[in-house]
Formats: structure tokens, C-alpha cells, sequence
């Protein structure tokens, strides 16, 4: 299939996976996973620890290359490119950006991030006032996402939850067409995670959003459509009205979250 459109043109899906597999020995971490998401789709992964939810997310971003598989951007076959080829062509994962630059400000930071998208970064020696144009697209970034008061702090002294959102401002710095989020909420108290959703809610339409989320309040209130995933394969999949009413859903997931 390498190098075929998944759909025609008229519906061709934003990010697609076909039969993607994953195994490690006789550990079948993802079997023959088909998926579909449109453009501008805000779509949940979910599933009971070791359901291969990561490992699922790395084959997406090339962290681990699929033992077979197929995994398409836009209906064009990456399954063969590096993750800076990905990363090029659209697809963003806050993961991979994860390792902030404590020394740096926020506004540095994400200066520094368009600046590797325009492929300029070799010219970071120079002083960041000199970057104009960067600085405006950097402070109405950090605007869109709550962060324009804590432009002058340094990233080590932000609140964990302000970090996570520094998480997705570098990411959507590059211009994804497609932003992974894995856990985007994990270790942030109660409030600061609704806000860090209300924030992803606000995203640019036309940027298609997969998430794994355990939180399945905020699954429900954000997500317009769940995958679950159970021992590396596609349980089942539909509207969040759809995955709770499952009864197979609730003895695998929705239950063991009950009992902890």
C-alpha cells in the first residue's frame, strides 16, 4: 500500500493507520490497528494500563518503527520517515517537546521553536530582539494559550501547569496539521487541567487532535470521538454517548477505573 491514498481525494482522512502492528518477540504491544480521523477532529484514546496506548503514539511519530503496517498523513505513506521528516509534514506531539529549556524564558522558548521550524536556528546566536517577525508570532502564541503574562519568566519557575501548556504552544510552533497529545493533563491539579482543555478546545479548527487522556470526564466533555484500545487492539470505537453505554467498555475500562 506504500505510497497509495488511503480514500479518494474528497474524503481522505487527515491521519489514517491501516493494520499497524507492533511486536516485541511473542509481546504483541499493537495489533492490526485501522484508524480514521478527519481533519479538525478531536479524538480520545483510551484504554486500561498496558493497552498500548504509547506504544500506539510512538508508531504515529516514528519513535519505534511498526513491525508491519501502514500508518498515513494527509493519504501520503510516512510509515518509512524519520520523526523530524514527520514532524516537517505536519505531525506534532507534545511528548517529543517535552524537554523544556528551563534556562530560557517562555518567550525565548518559543522563539527558538519557530526558529527551528524556519530551519534558522543556526543563526540563535544572535540577540532575540533581532528576531521581529518571530517575536510577534511567539507572543500571539503564548497569547492564545494563556501564557502572554509569563513571557519574561523563566521556564523552570512556571507552574507544572503552565508548563504543559508551554508543552503545546512549542508544538503548535512547528504548524501541525496533526498534535498528539499524551496525557496532556497528567500530574496537573483539578482545576489547572480543565483549563489546560479549555485551552486545546480553542484550538484551530482545521488541526486534528488525538489524545490519550485516563481522565474520563474530560474525555467525555472534549472528545467527539473514542478509540478504545484493550491488550494492544481496537476494542471498539464511537461517540463518547456510544463508549459509555458499552458493556464491554465498562468491564474493561469504565469499571477498573470504578475500582481504581
Amino acid at each position: 500500500m506504500t505510497g497509495a491514498s488511503v480514500t479518494p481525494a474528497s474524503a481522505t482522512p487527515a491521519l489514517a493507520t491501516r493494520g499497524l502492528s507492533r511486536t516485541w518477540g511473542a509481546f504483541k504491544a499493537n495489533s492490526d490497528i485501522d484508524m480514521e480521523l478527519p481533519e479538525g477532529a478531536r479524538h480520545a484514546l483510551i484504554g486500561p494500563n498496558g493497552a498500548g496506548k504509547t506504544t500506539f503514539i510512538n508508531l504515529l511519530t516514528g519513535v519505534v518503527p511498526p513491525t508491519s503496517g501502514e500508518v498515513f498523513l494527509g493519504g501520503e505513506a510516512i510509515t518509512h520517515l524519520s520523526q523530524e521528516q514527520r514532524v516537517r509534514k505536519g505531525l506534532a506531539r507534545t511528548f517529543q517537546i517535552n524537554n523544556l529549556f528551563p534556562g530560557l524564558t517562555v518567550l525565548e522558548s518559543v522563539v527558538l521553536a519557530i526558529l527551528e521550524r524556519k530551519q534558522l536556528t543556526r543563526h540563535w546566536f544572535r540577540p532575540v530582539a533581532r528576531y521581529r517577525e518571530e517575536i510577534e508570532e511567539a507572543r500571539s502564541l503564548a497569547a492564545d494559550l494563556h501564557l502572554d503574562d509569563r513571557l519574561d519568566e523563566e521556564v523552570r519557575t512556571l507552574p507544572y501547569g503552565k508548563q504543559r501548556l508551554l508543552e503545546i504552544v512549542l508544538a503548535l510552533a512547528t504548524r501541525p496539521k496533526i498534535l498528539l497529545l499524551d496525557e496532556p493533563a497528567a500530574g496537573i491539579p483539578a482545576g489547572e487541567s480543565t483549563e489546560v482543555f479549555n485551552v486545546i478546545a480553542k484550538l484551530p479548527a482545521d488541526v486534528t487532535i488525538l489524545f490519550i487522556e485516563h481522565d474520563m470526564d474530560l474525555v467525555m466533555r472534549f472528545a467527539d470521538r473514542i478509540t478504545v484500545l484493550v491488550g494492544g487492539r481496537v476494542l471498539t470505537e464511537g461517540t463518547p454517548q456510544a463508549i459509555t453505554s458499552d458493556p464491554r467498555v465498562r468491564e474493561v475500562y469504565l469499571g477498573e477505573a470504578d475500582h481504581g
